[in-house]
């Protein structure tokens, strides 16, 4: 079991070097004819900075990759995004990203005489978006970049036209499309910093502003949830100390980042119709990255969500916390449900599922509602990461693992037509430690049962975020 541990870290962060476009790949199984489109995902591909090595998995160089699905058959393309973080890198210069620094002093210079951050590393490599007719790779920065979504070329640095203030950026745009807009925010540093929401009408390329509420510390958000009438964000006691970046020994965005055991975590809701702060709630602090769903329940609001007891999963993603023991010495998260009433300013809080996962989705027709499903990673095991389908209703899981495979983020494609909530298929990659590549893995969302595996021709280093894109 060991062996799968070493051999996960040594090739699950080692740099790909070789880019292909438009691979047709061999299929074991039977992939469903129905599913049509391309799964975009995003994550880092290299891990050398001129002379360095990255210190933290968030930092490797962006690297865009493409499964496009058409008649039962799949293709692959990777490409890395054409950007400034990657030609200084390219030309042997050091890196400046969430843990990986560059030169210290340099940097403080340029803090002190811009008055706040300087411009941010155009390193996108967390998600994917489509915003009107612009396909965009993101990161937690307000630097944007877009790309072709069948070749993956890079076209250049998109910008909003607006005003709306950002220091830090969501890469987890919440899309609804019962109401056919996509909901975001940003958080604002200063003497009294802010977090700003914002909507994107579909098919639009531009956003308008919904409000803006006070932040505590600020914190460090990560995702957002939203219900039919309202947006979520939880405020975790995670914060930003601002002030640490004037100190020439910071290395990154990571050393700014202080866990204050004795501050709650804050639930803020916001009304989408009425663009006001509905209320402001306290709970026992926690952390989190991600969150499954939302919806309204008469009064409440129920929001799940991945929760960790502190902040230690952050540091544990580092290298050398990597190098020791892989995905298996980190801290599981808990699948966690609050039930919030924000004119009572009550929270409670229900513990739904008791193993570890972590990069959670439902399916698309129940996003921002009430649902039965829910997939992830299954993270509680040595030498593995699963799949798990949560039954929130009946508190029931089925899970799937194999030994020597880590699968990655899933995603669920409805079958067309289909009118049960989990009529589709499942979508994940995975590396496959044995064989020494990765792989795209297909279940029927149902059962659960795999209906087909698509070997890569090399191994793909572990991403972060991806979306499906039917129309692609």
């Amino acid at each position: 079991m060991s062996n799968a541990i070493d051999c996960a870290y040594e090739l699950g962060f080692r740099t790909v070097d070789t880019e292909y476009a438009n691979r047709r790949l061999p299929i074991d199984g039977t992939v469903p004819p129905w599913l049509s489109g391309a799964l975009i995902r995003n994550g880092p591909g290299r891990f050398e900075f001129g002379g360095e090595r990255a210190t933290h998995w968030f930092d490797g160089l962006a690297m865009l990759r493409r499964y496009g699905f058409a008649d039962g058959t799949v293709s692959y393309t990777n490409r890395f995004l054409r950007t400034d973080a990657y030609a200084a890198a390219d030309s042997g210069h050091g890196a400046t990203e969430f843990a990986t620094g560059g030169d210290s002093l340099r940097r403080t210079l340029r803090w002190l005489r811009s008055l706040g951050p300087p411009e941010s590393t155009d390193n996108a490599n967390v998600h994917v978006a489509r915003l009107g007719e612009h396909f965009v790779a993101l990161t937690e920065v307000p630097r944007r970049i877009a790309f072709d979504p069948v070749t993956l070329e890079t076209r250049g640095e998109f910008r909003w036209r607006d005003d709306v203030p950002e220091h830090l950026a969501t890469a987890h745009l919440r899309v609804d499309p019962d109401r056919e807009e996509t909901i975001g925010y940003s958080t604002e540093f200063g003497r009294f910093p802010k977090y700003h929401f914002y909507r994107i009408p579909s098919g639009r390329a531009g956003r308008t502003h919904v409000a803006t509420v006070p932040a505590a510390g600020p914190g460090y958000v990560h995702d957002c949830s939203i219900t039919d009438s309202h947006i979520i964000i939880v405020e975790t006691p995670l914060r930003i100390a601002i002030a640490k970046a004037l100190a020439p020994w910071k290395k990154g965005f990571l050393d700014l980042l202080e866990y204050d055991e004795g501050a709650p975590s804050r639930f803020i809701v916001v009304d989408r119709d009425a663009e006001t702060l509905v209320g402001t709630l306290e709970t026992s602090p926690f952390f989190t990255f991600h969150h499954v769903n939302a919806y309204e329940d008469d009064d409440e609001l129920v929001l799940d969500l991945v929760a960790f007891d502190d902040d230690e999963i952050v540091r544990a993603l580092a290298f050398d916390a990597l190098s020791q023991g892989g995905f298996a010495a980190a801290p599981d998260g808990q699948f966690v449900r609050f039930r919030l009433r924000p004119d009572e300013g009550r929270v409670r809080r229900f513990e739904r599922y008791d193993g570890g996962m972590e990069l959670p989705t439902v399916p698309k027709p129940v996003r921002g509602r009430r649902y039965r499903y829910a997939y992830a990673q299954a993270t509680d095991r040595k030498g593995a990461n699963g799949l798990v389908k949560l039954d929130v209703e009946r508190g029931t899981a089925t899970e799937w693992w194999e030994r020597g495979v880590y699968v990655e983020e899933p995603r669920m494609v409805h079958r067309p037509g289909g009118t049960a909530e989990d009529d589709g298929v499942v979508v994940a990659t995975a590396l496959d430690t044995r064989r020494e590549r990765s792989m795209l893995l297909v279940f029927d969302a149902e059962t659960l049962v795999e209906r087909a595996r698509a070997p890569l021709p090399h191994a793909v280093p572990f991403g972060f975020h991806g979306r499906f894109f039917p129309e692609l």
